[in-house]
């Protein structure tokens, strides 16, 4: 657990807030498969069907996904809703969740998870998203950088309790 000094006093942010204020699992198997190259054109086309126009060392746009993968129809098929759930959650696990300093990329080692729903479901992922958050929140903390990733939510979360525990006391 870090405790980041702020200002207005500390901001610590536990997996028990992750699991409070996201609702997502902080125990089961960890996410800890890094996948540093793989050819990411075969494996969006034989998870998702399509290919991506660019891949960027591994990540993708996340406007590509929305694009490609409408909402399904009542008639569609059960290939089409699985596509379309693991393009769904892709993209809210890099626009949310694990939010990349691009702002629209998302990385497709995600994807990698999301091969089998019901094993998707026993990761950890509190614990990759917080893991997440205090790694951006790490490199950061340089006076040159201006951005930071991850999810911000818990962040600010913590940041307004320290602030009202510490300022408004």
């Amino acid at each position: 657990m870090y405790t980041f000094h702020l200002p207005c006093g500390e901001c610590t942010i536990t997996l028990e807030n992750v699991q409070l204020q996201l609702r997502l699992p902080i125990d089961g198997s960890a996410l800890s498969e890094f996948v540093q190259s793989a050819d990411w054109g075969a494996i969006c086309y034989n998870l998702l069907g399509a290919i991506p126009d660019n891949i960027y060392g591994g990540r993708i746009e996340m406007n590509w996904l929305g694009d490609t993968f409408p909402e399904p129809r009542n008639d569609s098929t059960e290939v089409e809703r699985i596509r379309y759930a693991q393009a769904y959650i892709l993209e809210m696990i890099g626009s949310y969740l694990m939010l990349d300093l691009s702002r629209h990329l998302v990385h497709l080692r995600w994807l990698l998870k999301l091969i089998n729903f019901r094993a998707a479901g026993e990761f950890s992922w509190g614990s990759a998203v917080l893991a997440t958050l205090y790694q951006e929140m790490c490199w950061v903390m340089p006076p040159n950088k201006a951005k930071i990733g991850g999810c911000l939510s818990l962040l600010q979360h913590g940041l307004d309790f320290a602030f009202h525990f510490y300022v408004l006391k």
